[in-house]
Parts: structure tokens; C-alpha cells; sequence
């Protein structure tokens, strides 16, 4: 079974294949297709990453999966929330996982409140006008650290510091990592899913 992942970020794609292989999906990314990038004007998680799994469907024909995550900061009100992967571009630097954690550490300098949490939405459509679309979220919260630590995952993962294991995202091994992460959250209710949904009866 093939899905064009309507995202061109090696990281998900890496990421979202390994925790999808029990159903024995390929995902393609959409940029191998001639897709270009989806306008995301919303303001939620699960509207942003339905139109961007539509636009992908639109554009190949195939099934598409979207995901749409970022980071939600208690102290800036849930922000950045859907404009997470650009967030350093509103101070000024150019858009990249290491300006956006600089950027972040800046803007949280004297905060006492350091709670936040990656989440993930997962949008999984058969067609465009597909009326059913499969949904799964997944949550992970921790605390921002005063410095970055570890080397592993991507985005925001070196500041995602988790009270419980002691150690950040980037931190924990690949499996560590997928077993209690927004995206391996959202994946596994996804995967059961497609299985129940999309494969039972095929």
C-alpha cells in the first residue's frame, strides 16, 4: 500500500515510515511527486493537516497522510502552536530547527514557567473528498531547558526535557524516542486505524 506524505521533512518521513511498517505501507514524500507545499492558514492542528493531506490526495491520486505538529509553550498562551516551523523567522532569523531553538531559549530568558508540549495530528484520506477522514493525536509534555541537550531527532527535540526520564528527546535512542513521542502516539492510534478501516475487509 502506497501514501504520499504530504510533508517534504526527511525527519517525519524517517520517523512516520518505521512507526507505519507493520502495515507494510510505503509513504512517498510528496516533493518525489512534483507535489509543491500546501497553503496552511489555519489555526488549528487538525485543519491545517486536513487540507495539506487533501492537497497532496488532489495532486497524485493516491492516498495521503498529513501530519501537522509543533510545540505549544503554557507561557506564550499555546504558541507557537501551527506556526511552529517558521517561528524563528518572526525574530528575525532564517527558518531552521537550530534558529528556531535559539529563538526560543531567547524568548523564555526569566520565565519561570517552562511547561510545554509537542503535539501531533495525523490525517489519513483515501481520495480528496474522502468523507471519512481517519484522525489521531498524540501529546507529549515536558519543560524547556536553559540549553539544548543530545543530538538525536530534530526540531525542537534538544529543548523537549521530560521530568520522568531525565533527558531530552534528542536524548533517547530512535525506539526510546517513537515509544513515548507526540508522533509515535498519534502513529500507533493511526496504524490501528488504516487496520481497521482501510484494510479489514480488503
Amino acid at each position: 500500500m502506497k501514501l504520499v506524505l504530504a510533508s517534504n521533512n526527511a525527519g517525519k518521513l524517517r520517523e512516520l515510515q518505521s512507526m507505519l511498517a507493520p502495515l507494510g505501507v510505503t509513504l512517498i514524500a510528496q516533493g518525489e511527486l512534483g507535489v509543491p507545499e500546501a497553503p496552511e492558514p489555519h489555526c488549528t492542528f487538525l485543519e491545517n493537516a486536513l487540507a495539506k493531506a487533501r492537497h497532496a490526495a488532489e495532486h497524485t491520486g493516491l492516498a495521503a497522510l498529513a501530519d501537522d505538529a509543533g510545540l505549544c509553550v503554557e507561557a506564550f498562551g499555546g504558541l507557537p502552536g501551527v506556526d511552529t516551523a517558521y517561528y524563528a523567522t518572526q525574530f528575525g532569523y532564517e527558518k531552521g530547527d537550530a534558529n528556531n531553538v535559539k529563538a526560543l531559549l531567547e524568548q523564555l530568558q526569566g520565565q519561570v514557567d517552562r511547561r510545554a508540549a509537542l503535539v501531533s495530528t495525523l490525517v489519513a484520506l483515501r481520495h480528496p473528498k474522502d468523507p471519512q477522514p481517519l484522525v489521531a493525536t498524540g501529546r507529549i509534555d515536558g519543560l524547556i531547558p536553559l540549553a539544548p541537550t543530545g543530538t538525536g531527532g530534530f526540531g525542537f527535540d534538544p529543548v523537549m526535557w521530560l521530568p520522568e526520564r531525565g533527558q531530552t528527546l534528542a536524548e533517547l535512542s530512535n525506539e526510546e524516542k517513537n515509544a513515548v513521542s507526540h508522533r509515535g502516539q498519534a502513529s500507533r492510534v493511526m496504524v490501528d486505524l488504516i487496520r481497521q478501516q482501510w484494510l479489514k475487509h480488503a
